[in-house]
């Protein structure tokens, strides 16, 4: 028989077959040699107490042949002699995870990717974080894979769509990924392992006729009879698809611009903005997994066991009514210069599959609406503004660039010297390539959000041990935590509401927030395009 059995063990014997086996045993009082094999189905930490443990949850095969783990199939179809096109803008998990859908429905896509492929992406994240020089159409943001190639690439999302979170999770397995993503709570890949998962996406996907084209900047949209009936590219080219899939990121401002001219609704939509804060990887460590704290004076460190993933951290803080949280915390990780301009400066942060940098890295972000950008501005009187929160975004990166003096110099702060209102004497060392210069942050940030950030940092101190310390360091600003502009559709038929075929879609449109959220709003867009095409 099958059984589903839950057991809690240390993380030690999590990669001991004959403990895993005993445990299960004991658990159903079977004798072990009865156990043929076992899948897991779902792997957590439990750092509750004073030693950290183990939850797995398993399919036991008792008195059975062992069978593996079931994998989901994919039917991609040869598309090159589709009579429909479907054209997507934008190569990041939206468009990508819509166009292999549009595959395995029969239709052919057209991607047009205004950065470039990721292996030629590397050389300009290069320059910029060796010598500050920014390519606009190519850098954390922009590329092949979208911003989460590059910054970070965790897998895991608060929609409670579970089948569709299992499909997007078995199609990067079936694209190079390793199997634990599917069971693992916290699901992650590495951003040095993505890369060449995203690659094999897309030699699927021009194996099987779809058109993959990169340095294709989208400058403008023909409007007629209330249809998208000319796409049009920086270089001359002109496209007439049946639809348009319009997934093109968070940071595409230029975009959000383009469809306000062709008098396409956009509006404003709240989002957050802060800081990246970064601790030694050891004290954040010692104080989830209940471990001696670092004493660096002396050279003792914290020992974490190394069956045991870097701790990671979720914070949240009401603070005067308002929202402050923890946003893309990244243990072992690395803080990364994330702009899309030269003059503005925007950090995020990114972890390799071991996790194993030194430093562990979070946004603190507070939650901006259309009120705290009009006061910001001085806007006292009601205003229909879809640009206001963008163009809030923009000033504060503006500022912060500035603050830096230039070059991507990032402006930072001790953490209990931020706290304090107190300018830093000295930096600590910090993972962020382009270098820090010591400023007082609230020269760069807006009044309201540096208040809420020292209250909040002081409570999330009491909530986890040694972090409001000095070892910390603050760094500004962590500001493309989501959209600042929403792009509308039908609830139903998914589509613009003056264009029937254009398709807003993924974290840029304001419908995703993540690299599976994302997803799974292209492949629902997808999908819905599908329905309609092969009805013809």
């Amino acid at each position: 028989m099958q059984k589903i059995i839950s057991i809690q063990l240390l993380p030690v014997e999590v990669a001991d077959d004959a403990a895993i086996r005993q445990y299960l045993a004991n658990s159903e009082g079977i004798d072990p040699l009865s156990i043929s094999g076992y899948t897991i189905i779902k792997q957590s930490i439990d750092a509750r107490g004073r030693q950290a443990r183990v939850n797995l949850t398993v399919r036991a095969y008792i008195g059975e042949p062992f069978q593996e783990r079931e994998r989901m199939g994919f039917d991609f179809r040869d598309v090159s002699q589709s009579k429909h096109i479907v054209l997507i803008v934008g190569a990041g998990p939206a468009g990508l995870f819509a166009a292999l859908k549009l595959i395995e429905a029969g239709i052919r896509p057209i991607i047009l990717e205004r950065g470039k492929d990721v292996r030629a992406r590397r050389r300009d994240l290069a320059l910029l974080n060796k010598e500050g020089t920014i390519n606009p159409e190519s850098n954390y943001c922009f590329g092949e894979g979208g911003a989460g190639t590059y910054s970070d690439d965790k897998l895991y999302t608060r929609s409670s769509k579970r089948g569709d979170i299992d499909r997007i999770l078995h199609l990067f397995v079936h694209f190079g990924a390793e199997e634990k993503i599917l069971y693992e709570s916290h699901p992650h890949i590495g951003t040095n392992k993505l890369p060449q998962i995203i690659t094999a996406m897309r030699e699927r996907i021009t194996e099987n006729g779809g058109l993959f084209l990169f340095e294709k900047k989208v400058i403008d949209l023909i409007v007629s009879d209330g249809r998208i009936s000319k796409v049009s590219t920086a270089d001359g080219d002109h496209y007439s698809p049946d639809a348009v899939i319009l997934a093109t990121g968070h940071s595409a401002r230029d975009i959000f611009e383009l469809l306000h001219s062709r008098k396409l609704a956009i509006e404003a939509k709240s989002f957050a903005l802060g800081v990246r804060v970064e601790h030694p990887q050891d004290l954040i460590d010692a104080a989830q997994y209940h471990l001696a704290p670092p004493k660096p004076a002396s050279g003792v460190a914290v020992v974490r066991s190394p069956h045991l993933p870097p701790a990671s951290y979720s914070l949240v803080e009401q603070v005067d009514g308002k929202g402050v949280f923890s946003f893309c915390m990244c243990p072992g990780g690395i803080i990364a210069p994330a702009a899309t301009a030269p003059g503005e400066l925007v950090v995020n942060g990114w972890s390799p599959s071991k996790r194993n940098n030194p430093y562990a890295n979070s946004g603190i972000v507070v939650a901006v609406e259309e009120k705290d950008a009009a006061a910001y501005f001085g806007i006292n009187t009601p205003v229909i503004d879809p640009f206001l929160l963008m163009r809030f975004q923009r000033d504060i990166e503006q500022r912060s660039y500035a603050a830096g003096g230039g070059e991507f110099v990032a402006p930072a702060q001790r953490l209990v010297d931020f706290t304090s209102s107190k300018l830093s004497a000295s930096l600590p060392d910090c993972s962020y390539l382009p270098g820090l210069k010591s400023v007082m942050l609230k020269d760069a940030l807006p009044g309201f959000i540096n208040h809420k950030l020292q209250i909040a940092f002081k409570e999330f101190g009491k909530k986890i041990r040694g972090y409001h310390t000095n070892e910390a360091v603050v760094v500004a600003t962590e500001s493309r935590t989501s959209s600042p502009i929403r792009i509308p559709r039908e609830k139903v038929g998914l589509h613009h509401p003056q264009a029937s075929n254009l398709f807003p879609c993924g974290e840029g449109a304001g419908y995703a927030g993540g690299i599976v959220s994302a997803a799974m709003d292209g492949e629902r867009v997808a999908s819905r395009i599908a329905t309609v095409l092969l009805r013809r």
